[in-house]
């Protein structure tokens, strides 16, 4: 899709935001098939330039699977998991040898991600991409948003569409701006710890799903103007206080997935430095008793990763604040409930906050920005583009019936 200088809505980190290539310590030309639309196909199939229209012959396939406009064909990795269209250097061939215009939707637009709201543009980023994590994540500001103009003709990758205008009063969907709205300014109010304020937000999305459920979405506008006043006023900290600390089932979720990550393959190398880091930094063995392993996850939050995030929570702030802004929360998916949008993100919260208490525990004091700028990114390119690890531990959550507030709870708080 491409489009004429659109006015986009964008966080403020995007007006900053441009590739720099080979100063970058990771490669998007890796971890993953390219997909290639089908205009860009039809272009390759016209190029006569000598080697590179054998090597795109050869390297880029129809999918003959239900193939769209956009899904029209690939370029798979190669046996050392990079694109075989990059040259000794690293570079794009296709770009060097035929121009930027040459380039699919997925390369050209990488790492943004463009969503359409009633019609209007929404653009952010991948926070897989290097740069665009340390613009995101490392301002100690709120995110802001704001709308730009764009100048030149760009390629868009199409995230999601919704269409609030479209649905009643009636419908959930109407009040798609009222959650979001309330779901970001409840996640930057800095008067509560992070975990708290992402088990307020369960605690109201609990109650939109009843809402949902009993058909009374008309309610929504009083509850968010309910939980404002609630959160205010303080009256939820007592009951916070309550919620129990439970170290051994969170190590019950890990060992799952440290058994999943470590059969799974296909994770970037930066990724499984980080999780090495993470194994070692709480001392973790096969054999090991689970609540011996609780113990060293427990130390490891109380000694290292506590002291040093209670400095620099707003990193975490500004993940969730992106999230929810890319995956146009909480509507994103096919068949997904309210509340399970809201379950997938405290899950991601949970798993990067999971691994940065073991990567806390082998850095010690010596813990810095670049070990959680490095576990964050290498983290979302391993789950964004192969879902396996992220599903897996959604439907672990699922079949034990942890996807309420009360069972979320348990893997949010230390």
């Amino acid at each position: 899709m491409s489009h004429s200088n659109p006015i986009i809505l964008v966080p403020k980190y995007m007006d900053q935001f441009q590739c720099i290539g080979s100063s970058c310590e990771d490669t998007c030309c890796a971890g993953w098939s390219v997909t290639i639309d089908k205009a860009t196909y039809k272009k390759y199939k016209k190029v006569k330039s000598p080697g590179i229209a054998s090597k795109l012959d050869k390297e880029v396939t129809r999918n003959r699977s239900n193939p769209t406009d956009r899904n029209y064909a690939k370029i798979s990795m190669s046996g050392c998991n990079s694109c075989p269209m990059l040259s000794k250097d690293s570079l794009c061939e296709i770009q060097l040898m035929l121009g930027e215009e040459y380039l699919s939707t997925t390369c050209a637009s990488y790492p943004r991600v463009t969503n359409i709201v009633n019609g209007n543009y929404e653009m952010s980023a991948n926070l897989s991409c290097p740069e665009a994590a340390r613009l995101a994540l490392l301002n100690p500001d709120p995110m802001e948003f704001f709308e730009i103009k764009l100048n030149r003709n760009n390629k868009h990758s199409l995230f999601n569409q919704i269409h609030p205008e479209q649905y009643n009063p009636t419908q959930i969907q109407f009040y798609f701006w009222d959650l979001r709205i309330f779901s970001i300014e409840l996640l930057q109010n800095r008067t509560y710890s992070l975990t708290d304020r992402i088990l307020i937000l369960g605690l109201f999305f609990q109650n939109v799903q009843d809402h949902v459920n009993n058909a009374s979405a008309s309610e929504v506008p009083n509850l968010i103007e309910n939980y404002r006043k609630l959160v205010r006023a303080g009256s939820l900290r007592e009951s916070l206080l309550q919620i129990p600390i439970e170290a051994t089932a969170q190590i019950r979720l890990l060992k799952e997935l440290i058994d999943v990550r470590i059969h799974a393959g296909g994770a970037n190398q930066r990724y499984l430095r980080s999780f090495e880091e993470f194994l070692l930094g709480i001392a973790y063995k096969e054999t090991a008793e689970i609540e011996t392993i609780a113990t060293r996850y427990q130390f490891a939050y109380d000694n290292y990763y506590k002291p040093y995030m209670d400095k620099h929570s707003y990193i975490l702030e500004n993940y969730l604040v992106n999230y929810i802004f890319k995956n146009t929360f909480p509507f994103y998916g096919n068949n997904i409930s309210i509340l399970d949008n809201y379950v997938f993100l405290a899950l991601h919260y949970s798993l990067i906050k999971m691994h940065l208490i073991g990567i806390a525990g082998f850095h010690k004091e010596k813990l810095e920005v670049d070990h959680i700028l490095t576990l964050i990114q290498s983290l979302a390119k391993t789950i964004e583009h192969n879902n396996r690890y992220l599903q897996f531990a959604f439907d672990y959550l699922k079949t034990r019936e942890f996807t309420s507030i009360a069972g979320m709870a348990i893997f949010l708080k230390n």
